[in-house]
């Protein structure tokens, strides 16, 4: 559900095997489709693969409903899922959410500069690819044990303009020149959890600042009832931004479940209608809120500063149990 990007600090170093093939890391026969699909046995089906990464254990568990899809996931905890023979197609709704926020950014097939806070299986960032060709992008993932699992299994187009940074998030946010970035978009958790230097109106200042004029933020959020975590998130980010969205089910804004909240920023309008459209329009349909009714729903939320920030809510144990 939410995927982590950068795991805690000093967590376990990668093992020497993945476990469940028993392969050395980096080994494993190919597909013959040329989407380089490499956990496979001797008769060519699909097995899961694990290996120790920063955040915990990474597992690759095969999408039995489609031949080169594969879900990752984190301490049995889903993070993304990625179709390498079809790398547009999104699973997750929230990532879903983030397409639509990729696919309104421009015209179609106009190539943007993105920065992802946060890499996961580069879900987002092959979708980019895939959408709009000769798109410049460039991911910053802490876990490098992790990049390491899945450029050895979910290996990226060579031909994708995709570089890969093994950095904080902050840390490399701030090596990014002013004005760089169509969309910088923010997936980032740590024990499924949203660090707490992320979450702060000193840490967007530095968003906007690597933003283009036009340019727009998007981030995954996690929250559950009462949802105070989400009200500061949406009034921090106000403070920042002028314009705002929020993304969610109907039973998150309902404060009923734990769930992620997709929020879009910006400088300037944003296509709230037909963002609006898409979503409510999905396979899991949400809501989207914006003006006024956003304001309201920050219910006076203190704008969250570096001094005072948090790490966002753990979920409850019960949202992973049917990954």
């Amino acid at each position: 559900m939410a995927r982590r990007g950068a795991p805690a600090r000093g967590g376990n170093k990668a093992a020497g095997t993945d476990r469940a093939t028993g392969r050395n890391k980096g080994k494993g026969k190919g597909t013959g489709t040329g989407t380089g699909d490499r956990a496979q046995d001797r008769r060519g089906e699909r097995e899961p693969v694990s290996r120790q990464v920063g955040g915990g254990l990474a597992e690759l568990i095969p999408d039995r409903e489609r031949p080169h899809g594969w879900t990752l996931l984190i301490d049995r905890a889903p993070q993304s899922h990625v179709d390498l023979d079809d790398p547009a197609h999104l699973s997750f709704a929230y990532q879903r959410r983030l397409g639509h926020v990729i696919d309104l950014a421009a015209p179609a097939l106009q190539p943007l500069h993105v920065l992802h806070l946060g890499g996961g299986a580069f879900t987002l960032a092959r979708y980019t690819a895939a959408t709009r060709p000769r798109s410049t992008q460039q991911i910053v993932e802490l876990d490098a044990p992790l990049v390491q699992f899945v450029r050895d299994h979910l290996p990226l187009d060579p031909q994708a303009r995709v570089r890969v940074r093994s950095a904080d998030a902050r840390e490399g946010l701030g090596r990014f020149p002013d004005g760089w970035a169509d969309l910088v978009i923010a997936d980032v958790f740590s024990g499924a959890r949203t660090p707490a230097h992320l979450t702060s109106a000193e840490f967007l200042t530095e968003v906007r600042r690597v933003l283009k004029p036009e340019g727009r933020y998007a981030a995954n959020l996690a929250d559950g009832p009462p949802l105070a975590h989400l009200r500061g998130q949406v009034a921090t980010a106000a403070a920042v931004f002028p314009e705002l969205a929020l993304a969610a089910d109907p039973v998150v804004w309902r404060g009923r479940r734990f769930g992620n909240a997709v929020l879009i920023a910006s400088a300037l309008p944003l296509p709230v209608a037909e963002f609006t459209r898409r979503v409510a329009s999905d396979p899991h349909p949400g809501r989207v809120e914006h003006g006024r009714a956003l304001t309201d729903f920050t219910g006076g939320a203190a704008v969250v500063t570096d001094a005072a920030a948090k790490p966002s809510p753990a979920p409850p144990p019960s949202v992973f149990e049917n990954p």
